[in-house]
């Protein structure tokens, strides 16, 4: 069937700090984007919503005719129902999103959870091509997982599934804010690293990639980075052992660094596991623009739209400002 030309979807990536929105083009390429901040409102449904709207009027305004619109958050999602459970950065409860962008704007809409929009985005042409088992772990403020079993993200019983940065990785360690200890994503989440490094003496204000260009002169730096690290080994091997995945992909913050962080999260995987050879662990295609991929390639589907393999390369995704 031949497309027209002017059509487009609608992609929205709701963060802690912003909410990122694209128009995307039949051909997968990122035809505008615009980022706002999501705290700029009293009301965060509120500021998505009159994002939304903004990002139409754009599409419109370039000539292209939006068929669907996906929008996906941290959290606990009801993909099929659209409704976001709860997400506590954005202060989400029980919020009917596809209800309510679908009044406002009039499209079919699809609600997803970013991780598991950013493994889609993997899947069809980023560090996951091809593959119908494996893990994508973003490290930024908190850790999540994609997990991709038979070519489809999982979402649990309850829409939770992969909620790993509370996976206790030193019992009894230090505090996380979910109420228990010892969780991966206190250790080796970028939000985490900043956190203990400015607690164990760091040099103030010093985030996560400031601690990685450090950690050859200064021994706090050092200490986060080996527990990060090791941490983030201890789990892969975990979740190694019960998924089996073909393969791990790491995103986020603390994968720019990239040897200094892939190789001793690599040393620390193997060395968990004994008897078996480690699936191979790759840096994501996409980066930090992965969930709003994810989140086109969603939209397409909503609108009954073809996703073919290499739809939304990473060659025609503008690199985050």
């Amino acid at each position: 069937m031949t497309q027209p030309e002017g059509r487009c979807v609608l992609a929205v990536d709701v963060g802690g700090t912003t909410i990122k929105g694209a128009v995307v083009g039949d051909d997968g390429r990122f035809r505008h984007s615009l980022t706002v901040p999501s705290r700029a409102d009293d009301d965060p449904v509120k500021a998505v919503r009159s994002l939304c709207l903004q990002l139409r009027d754009d599409a419109l305004a370039l000539g292209a005719t939006p068929a669907a619109i996906g929008v996906v958050t941290p959290g606990l999602v009801d993909e099929v129902y659209g409704v976001v459970r709860y997400a506590a950065n954005i202060r989400f409860r029980d919020v009917p999103l596809r209800a309510l962008i679908g009044d406002d704007l009039g499209l079919p809409v699809a609600v997803g959870h970013d991780a598991r929009a950013a493994g889609v985005a993997e899947a069809v042409a980023g560090a996951a091509s091809g593959l119908d088992n494996f893990l994508l772990l973003p490290l930024g403020t908190g850790i999540a997982a994609a997990v991709v079993v038979h070519g489809a993200p999982v979402p649990g019983a309850t829409g939770s599934a992969g909620e790993v940065g509370h996976m206790p990785v030193y019992p009894g360690g230090e505090p996380c804010s979910c109420g228990q200890r010892g969780c991966l994503e206190v250790y080796a989440s970028a939000g985490g690293l900043a956190r203990r490094y400015a607690r164990l003496g760091g040099t103030p204000g010093l985030d996560s990639r400031g601690i990685a260009d450090a950690v050859a002169t200064d021994r706090v730096a050092r200490a986060v980075w080996d527990d990060a690290t090791q941490a983030l080994g201890t789990a892969l091997a975990t979740l190694t052992l019960t998924l089996d995945p073909a393969r791990i992909v790491l995103g986020g913050g603390l994968a720019d660094a990239g040897a200094l962080f892939f190789d001793p999260v690599r040393d620390a995987l193997r060395a968990a596991l004994a008897w078996r050879t480690p699936p191979p662990v790759l840096r994501s295609a996409f980066g930090a623009q992965a969930a709003q991929v994810g989140a086109a390639a969603m939209a397409r589907r909503e609108a009954g739209l073809p996703v073919p393999d290499g739809w939304g390369a990473p060659e025609l995704v503008p690199p985050v400002a």
